[in-house]
C-alpha cells in the first residue's frame, strides 16, 4: 500500500476502512496513559480497537511517535508515515507481531529504545539518511529482519538486531556480538565498490538511469547476485518502499538497449 502525495491532503483523524483495510489515521496524540505498558490503562481506544487495526497512517504534521503508542497493536500489518515524523520513541511499535511492512519519514533523525522490539514479521527496513541513531536493542527479536539497510553515518546502539535473521547471517560469517563488529557488518555494503548496485536499490532516493547504467556495465545477471547476506539488488529494488521503479520495465528497457546494440 502507497500513500501518494495528494492523497495525505484529505485524511482527517480517526478509525475507518480504507482500501479494504481497519485504519487508523494518526495525528499525534497520547494514546497510553504516562507509563506505557499493556497491563496499564489505554486512553481514546480500548484494547479491542486497537487489536482491530491492520494498518497505521501517521498524518502530516506528526513530528513525534511518543512511548508505548502502538505497542501491542498486534494485528497491524503496515505503517506508513508522513515526512513530517522526525522521533520514534521508546517502544513505540513494540510487540507489533505481524508488522511487516513500514515507509518511515524521510526526515527521521531517531528511533528509539526497543522501539520495534519482537516485531517478529518485519524482514526488511530501510533507513532514510537523515537518521543518524538507532538506539539499544531497536529491532531486537524481529525474527525475520534480513534486511537493515543503514546509511553510513547513523550511529547503531548495542543489541540493535539481536536474535534476527540479519544477526543469525552475521554470526555465520565469524560476527562476535561486540557492538563495533554488529556496526561495521550492518554498514558493509556502505563502502564496498562490488556492492554499488545494492545500495542504488536500496536507496531513498533510487534512479533509474542509474541502476540501468550499472546494468549496462555488469551485465542482467548482476542484478540477481548476492551480497554478503544474501540478498540481490533486486530484492532491494523489489522491498524498498521508497522506490516508485518497475522492475520489469527496467529490465525490458535494458533488453532492448542490448538488443540494438547487437543490430548494429
Amino acid at each position: 500500500m502507497r500513500v501518494q502525495t495528494e492523497e495525505w491532503q484529505r485524511f482527517i483523524p480517526g478509525v475507518r476502512m480504507y482500501k479494504g483495510k481497519k485504519t487508523l489515521f494518526y495525528n499525534g496524540e497520547i494514546l497510553w496513559d504516562e507509563n506505557g505498558g499493556y497491563g496499564l490503562d489505554t486512553l481514546i481506544y480500548n484494547r479491542k480497537d486497537r487489536d482491530s487495526w491492520e494498518v497505521i497512517i501517521i498524518l502530516p504534521g506528526v513530528e513525534v511517535i511518543p512511548e508505548y503508542t502502538f505497542e501491542y497493536c498486534k494485528s497491524v500489518k503496515k505503517v506508513i508515515m508522513h515526512d513530517s515524523v522526525r522521533r520514534i520513541e521508546d517502544r513505540a511499535f513494540l510487540n507489533c507481531y505481524n508488522l511487516f511492512y513500514i515507509r518511515l519519514s524521510k526526515t527521521l533523525e531517531y528511533i528509539g529504545f526497543q522501539s520495534f522490539y519482537y516485531c517478529e514479521s518485519l524482514s526488511s527496513v530501510f533507513i532514510p539518511p537523515s537518521c543518524l541513531e538507532i538506539d539499544d536493542s531497536a529491532f531486537s527479536f524481529c525474527k525475520k529482519l534480513i534486511i537493515l539497510s543503514v546509511p553510513q553515518e547513523t550511529q547503531l546502539g548495542n543489541h540493535v538486531i539481536q536474535d534476527t535473521a540479519l544477526f543469525a547471517k552475521a554470526e555465520e560469517l565469524g560476527i562476535s556480538n561486540d557492538s563495533e563488529q554488529v556496526n561495521e557488518f550492518v554498514h558493509l555494503m556502505n563502502h564496498e565498490a562490488q556492492y554499488s548496485l545494492h545500495r542504488e536499490c536500496a536507496s531513498f532516493e533510487t534512479s533509474e538511469d542509474n541502476i540501468f547504467e550499472i546494468l549496462k556495465e555488469r551485465g542482467l545477471q548482476s542484478f540477481v547476485r548476492e551480497n554478503h547476506i544474501g540478498i540481490t539488488a533486486a530484492r532491494y529494488l523489489e522491498e524498498n518502499p521508497f522506490s516508485e521503479i518497475d522492475e520489469f520495465k527496467l529490465i525490458n528497457k535494458l533488453v532492448l538497449d542490448l538488443m540494438g546494440e547487437v543490430m548494429k
